[in-house]
């Protein structure tokens, strides 16, 4: 095996650096850091525009702190760019649509089986403690590179009792989504995509009255009593939302160009910036 590029992606910059440092005195390993979700994808875009690309992927289950979690009060690097965060369990999905030759390995503060499931699930190799040993984590990240999948032991049985279960409630979710007509489900994939009852008659050329009548009929057959069910469960079922029209570049909402913070004078991981040790700047 050559050698070995890693991004660590943390916003605390504490623990990044420190890891980062610690990797990089690895005669194999190169290490770059990110400093939130954003910054992350651009690291990975630009180093594939470079011609190279990331092997392993570190990523904090906890990024930004989503659903309210407590945390520390440490130096965090905040985006400072108006982007919005991005948690630890998307972006490894994100990581993966992005880059699907790098793996990825969650950093957890606590075992959680439901979420290391869910990290599963979204195309993580593994669930790793943020405490366990450097040798630990080096073997980790040379052991998904081989394609294995780690977990730790004590997790284990509750994750492939997640997986079941989570297999079960699918089967039955798309059980009922086929039970659909083909215009129920075109009116689904809008709800999906967090459509009103408005834009929906307009994209599919109805009339309100005739999406509401196929909304009450989606939720009837699908067995729930509001749009977020029924939206929940089709995510269950793998159905997406129906596309969105794209504003022009330059409009607002539409797509544009965006600069990608420089590195700091003093060396960290603050504000989406992109630092890379033992190796070319990523």
């Amino acid at each position: 095996m050559g050698r070995i590029r890693v991004l660590v992606v943390d916003d605390h910059r504490i623990f990044a650096e420190s890891l980062a440092a610690a990797l990089a005195a690895e005669p194999d390993v190169d290490v770059a850091a990110a400093g939130s979700g954003p910054a992350a994808l651009r690291c990975l875009e630009r180093a594939a525009a470079e011609g190279r690309r990331f092997d392993v992927a570190l990523v904090d289950a906890d990024l930004g702190a989503p659903g309210g979690v407590v945390r520390p009060a440490v130096p965090r690097a905040v985006p400072d760019d108006g982007e919005p965060p991005v948690d630890g369990i998307s972006l490894v999905a994100g990581v993966r649509r992005a880059r699907p030759e790098a793996r990825v390995v969650v950093l957890a503060d606590r075992d959680e089986a439901r979420r290391a499931a869910v990290a599963l699930q979204a195309g993580a190799s593994a669930w790793v403690a943020k405490d366990c040993s450097l040798q630990r984590l080096l073997a980790v990240i040379r052991g998904v590179l081989r394609d294995e999948t780690h977990l730790p032991p004590a997790l284990l049985t509750g994750v492939l009792r997640e997986l079941t279960a989570e297999r079960r409630h699918r089967t039955e979710s798309e059980r009922l989504v086929e039970s659909l007509t083909p215009r129920e489900r075109e009116v689904l994939r809008c709800m999906v995509a967090g459509l009103g009852r408005k834009a929906v008659a307009e994209r599919l050329f109805l009339s309100p009255h005739t999406v509401r009548t196929h909304m009450q009929n989606v939720l009837g057959k699908l067995g729930v009593h509001s749009t977020l069910a029924a939206v929940a469960l089709a995510r269950r079922a793998g159905v997406g939302p129906a596309p969105l029209a794209t504003a022009p570049a330059g409009v607002p909402g539409g797509p544009g160009v965006s600069g990608v913070p420089g590195v700091s004078g003093v060396p960290g991981v603050s504000g989406g910036d992109v630092v890379e040790r033992g190796g070319q700047l990523a």
